[in-house]
């Protein structure tokens, strides 16, 4: 394997770091907030280098409640800090990165993820506890330095030299994924698969990548167009299939597993292939879809254990999926919803309210549209520009972001920041809350969820419990655009209900 080495590397501590109440917001979820019904997606990204170098240790933080006090005593323990960091925890990531510091003079710390992918200067130049980032894919370089390479050799990072930050050759993006060590076996050293928890998917469930980028240009989406980029690159079928016959030995009590990719069955011949190499283990597993995948790899799908598809649908607006550059139509979107519905495979949908070109009458038509579909779940959210995406280039010229507020407040939630003429920022709150309410308070949906309940003793205990979280962000809404309404320049809204995206980031399929 090419990772491995002679002589033992820095003792690595890779961090997904604790932050607000319920924040899944580094590592893997591609829609960094805190969630009101409680989330948790596995930190994959960091499992890849953790399985590379003897002696590390991957700590996530957020879904095994391990407080920052405590992460900064385990940090005691390690020469080198990987600590994956998201837009909303940028300002106490760097506030930890100081006092795991403080607390371990000679601890090396490497930032990475997007915010330092698209901003490293401005990190560097903010936070100087940390030594250098890392921009997009960054499991051969860390590895590197913790085994030994000087910065200036290694590829893909950002450092300080001499008083002024310098950046090194990009790092081309890693072509042979079979390469890579299998994330559960990182998992089943380092992590609980207890505490991770998402309500559509069965639980408890694992998550993992059978393939890395995404060709699609869709505008919003941060991932492909800040970490894992736009070239589609697959781990072999059979690399997959016996990860996966592994997991399930490692997890008899493992419900479900979930691809995922930023878009799993992108590619028909190899979806079709991978399905026959899974179809023998009788697995249970779900994953990532585009509307744009055909009734016959739909099919060998089903045949080969999947259950459900997180479906980025966005927009029932024709041209707002044109100005999302999303690759697809709302027609396509209907025939997919019905081969879907005959096979039987569950859908949950992804919208998104407030994408460029939104209007009151485009919000009505996409609320319409969602109730025609008539998916089992669905998410809800508003538009959010993170830096690094087309999206943001565009709001920010236009002058599309409200600049006095942030992204998230002070307890990591999700904030309308976003707002076009015509289109206030509380009418969207206003619209997520209507939305989700005329799509669950239908007879037929109603139906599903108390049929859901009763026949299964386990999942009723987790609708009441998530249940309560709704409503209790649904009350919440409601104050805000009352509040909204009153003084709107004062008034930050609640966020939006995380039924994932981001997570995979929100519509990232």
């Amino acid at each position: 394997m090419l990772y491995l080495t002679l002589s033992m590397p820095l003792k690595t501590l890779f961090l997904n770091p604790p932050s607000f109440e319920n924040f899944d917001g580094g590592a893997s979820s591609r829609w960094p907030a805190t969630r009101e019904i409680e989330s948790y997606w596995y930190p994959v990204w960091l499992a890849y280098p953790a399985g590379m170098l003897e002696g590390s240790r991957l700590l996530d933080a957020p879904p095994h409640h391990v407080s920052s006090d405590e992460t900064i005593q385990i940090g005691k323990d390690f020469e080198f800090l990987v600590l994956f960091t998201s837009t909303p925890g940028w300002t106490g990531d760097q506030k930890l990165a100081y006092a795991m510091k403080a607390a371990n003079p000679k601890l090396k710390i490497a930032f990475v993820g997007p915010p330092v992918t698209t901003s490293p200067d401005k990190a560097l130049n903010e936070c100087d506890a940390i030594d250098f980032v890392c921009r997009k894919e960054f499991d051969y370089s860390v590895v590197e330095f913790a085994q030994g390479k000087p910065l200036d050799e290694i590829l893909g990072i950002s450092y300080r030299k001499n008083g002024r930050v310098v950046h090194t050759a990009d790092r081309p993006q890693i072509q042979d994924l079979d390469a890579l060590p299998d994330v559960t076996d990182v998992y089943k050293r380092d992590l609980d698969v207890t505490r991770y928890n998402v309500p559509f998917l069965l639980y408890p469930f694992v998550s993992l990548y059978s393939t890395r980028g995404c060709p699609a240009q869709c505008t919003f989406c941060l991932w492909p167009q800040t970490l894992s980029g736009h070239a589609w690159r697959k781990r072999s079928s059979d690399a997959v299939a016996r990860e996966m016959a592994k997991a399930k030995e490692h997890w008899p009590n493992v419900k479900e597993f979930f691809f995922d990719d930023d878009t799993f069955n992108i590619q028909k011949a190899r979806t079709v292939e991978l399905c026959e190499k899974l179809k023998p283990l009788k697995l249970t597993w779900s994953c990532t879809s585009r509307v744009t995948t055909d009734y016959e790899t739909l099919k060998a799908m089903k045949e080969a254990g999947c259950r459900l598809l997180i479906v980025g649908y966005e927009s029932g607006d024709p041209q707002i999926l044109k100005n999302i550059k999303k690759g697809a139509t709302v027609e396509r979107a209907r025939d997919f919803t019905r081969d879907c519905h005959k096979l039987g495979l569950v859908i949950h949908g992804d919208f998104i309210l407030g994408l460029p070109g939104e209007t009151k009458e485009t919000i009505r038509t996409t609320i319409n549209f969602a109730k025609s579909l008539d998916c089992e779940t669905i998410q809800v959210s508003v538009a959010h520009a993170y830096p690094g995406t087309e999206f943001h280039d565009l709001a920010e010229k236009n002058g599309f972001i409200v600049n006095s507020q942030s992204m998230v407040d002070s307890g990591g939630h999700q904030m309308a920041h976003i707002e076009y003429p015509g289109l206030p920022r509380d009418y969207v709150m206003e619209m997520v809350h209507r939305f989700y309410d005329e799509y669950y308070f239908r007879p037929k949906q109603v139906y599903r969820i108390v049929r859901k309940a009763f026949f299964n003793n386990g999942e009723r205990k987790r609708l009441y419990k998530e249940a309560k979280a709704f409503m209790k962000l649904r009350a919440a809404r409601n104050r805000y655009v009352q509040d909204a309404r009153k003084t709107p320049q004062h008034v930050d809204p609640p966020a939006g209900p995380q039924l994932r995206e981001e997570p995979v980031e929100v519509g990232t399929e």
